[in-house]
């Protein structure tokens, strides 16, 4: 057994054993060599396999800080390998939900975007007063698809600084990454078709295939180790299946992120079968450690992955301004664009492009992941506190969200129905799936400020979860 992961092992150990508890930092890298006697390297190597495995999260400050344990939440619920539907109908439920959840008085818990004061609203602002000055009226024309030329350029250089190489040609902007998702899925589906997603998914992926009227092929996804690729293989040799609506970073609603082995395997799989992989990867900047996670793309030489992603998380949710980097397909994304949107908001593309063109992007992207990260530790441990502790409440490292099963004979969509009533919202697992697997989980953002009003609405869901059981 290598030295590192003998080191590893010893400190999992320690950590079960409780001698680090969550939130403890372990020993720098320096002074774990002292104490072991071993190299830096392998202590490295050593703190990043137990990052990897979910034991540790390290803090861009404050070295590595002992996670709080992953929960089996999957063992929670009966595991459906695959579950087929004709004809997918969720609209109406999500769009209730979402409905109730807009009045200004409601702990939003079951809001899609971070909590809107960690904006840098006012330098982006300023990058719109800016390009409001300089817009003129052929501006339309130089902003119609496929976009902004410097924006284009800009998400270029953001790919290449992890080494993968995207033609700025090859990228099409949109009206958020909804567009750029939807547009991907028609570019290559017709009404009909098969479409895999996970299970649970995001709500909007199943909304899609309802509007285009696509046929959905649920597979099953573990909570924390994503898609099961055995699972998956076996609906590419049974369905004739067109394309993949995947997420593969910090997926909503589970949290989790696919490792790098298992992008490789992902796309390898999905060659073989000449499927394509429409990547949703909208929380790939919100990453708590010192290295941006790869996209399924990173992984492509054969050009079947389309790369969305957007600036909605991490920057302004309202200007609505994603992209898909679709490769030979990006021709086609664009004229179908041009039949439905006809173009992304021209003012909108020139402040991006001017506000990214400063070093303000960078430093509040680093300022973001440091409050997300604190914030979500602490929404962790209020929930732990306050509800029932035979509720799995499943923490992930990096962005936003919180997955909460509930026992399994608890509706999670009762307990939406009794919390809105108090102000609070949730999201009810049912949101997120074609079948009643989920219907005892929900989704709960973790990105808002734990004021005294944000506890006192965590103690209210306690309270009404120990009714529920």
């Amino acid at each position: 057994m290598a030295k590192y992961v003998e080191l590893a092992n010893q400190i999992k150990e320690q950590i079960q054993n409780n001698v680090w508890q969550v939130g403890t930092k372990l020993p720098s890298l320096r002074k774990q060599t002292e104490l072991s006697g071993l190299s830096l390297m392998t202590a490295m190597n050593a703190y990043q396999l137990l990052e990897s495995q979910g034991w540790v999260v390290s803090h861009s400050r404050s070295g590595y800080v002992v996670a709080p344990p992953v929960q089996d939440v999957a063992a929670l619920f009966p595991k459906q390998h695959l579950h087929e539907t004709e004809s997918v109908d969720i609209n109406d439920f999500v769009f209730d939900i979402l409905q109730a959840s807009r009045k200004n008085t409601v702990t939003n818990f079951g809001f899609a975007y971070p909590e809107a004061n960690l904006y840098p609203q006012n330098q982006v602002n300023k990058s719109l007063v800016r390009a409001a000055r300089k817009i003129t009226t052929s501006h339309d024309l130089d902003n119609f698809p496929p976009g902004n030329e410097t924006l284009r350029h800009i998400i270029a250089k953001r790919y290449a600084a992890q080494g993968v190489n995207i033609h700025p040609d090859e990228i099409v902007i949109t009206a958020g990454a909804l567009e750029a998702l939807n547009l991907s899925l028609q570019s290559v589906t017709k009404a009909g078709d098969w479409v895999i997603v996970e299970s649970p998914c995001f709500y909007g992926a199943l909304q899609s295939l309802e509007r285009l009227n696509l046929r959905a092929l649920s597979v099953n996804t573990h909570p924390t180790e994503g898609i099961d690729l055995k699972d998956l293989e076996t609906a590419l040799q049974t369905h004739q299946v067109k394309a993949c609506w995947l997420m593969t970073n910090f997926q909503n609603p589970l949290g989790f992120s696919l490792s790098d082995d298992k992008k490789r395997r992902l796309v390898k799989l999905l060659q073989q079968y000449n499927v394509y992989l429409i990547e949703d990867d909208v929380y790939n900047e919100l990453y708590y450690g010192a290295t941006k996670p790869l996209p399924a793309k990173a992984f492509d030489d054969s050009g079947i992955v389309l790369h969305c992603a957007s600036f909605s998380k991490s920057l302004v949710a309202g200007f609505r301004i994603g992209w898909v980097a679709a490769g030979s397909r990006a021709l086609q994304i664009q004229k179908i664009q041009l039949m439905s949107t006809l173009s992304t908001s021209a003012p909108v593309q020139l402040t991006l492009a001017d506000y990214l063109s400063t070093r303000h992007y960078e430093r509040h992207l680093r300022l973001l992941r440091r409050k997300l990260e604190q914030r979500k530790f602490q929404i962790w441990q209020l929930l732990r506190s306050h509800l029932p502790k035979d509720v799995q409440v499943n923490y992930s490292s990096g962005g936003y969200f919180i997955w909460v099963a509930l026992p399994a004979h608890v509706n999670a969509t009762e307990l939406y129905k009794m919390a809105i009533s108090d102000d609070i919202s949730i999201a009810p697992g049912e949101m997120f799936a074609t079948t009643q697997q989920f219907q005892h989980c929900f989704r709960m953002n973790a990105s808002l400020q734990a004021t005294d009003s944000v506890v006192r609405a965590i103690e209210r869901l306690g309270m009404l979860i120990r009714q529920l059981l």
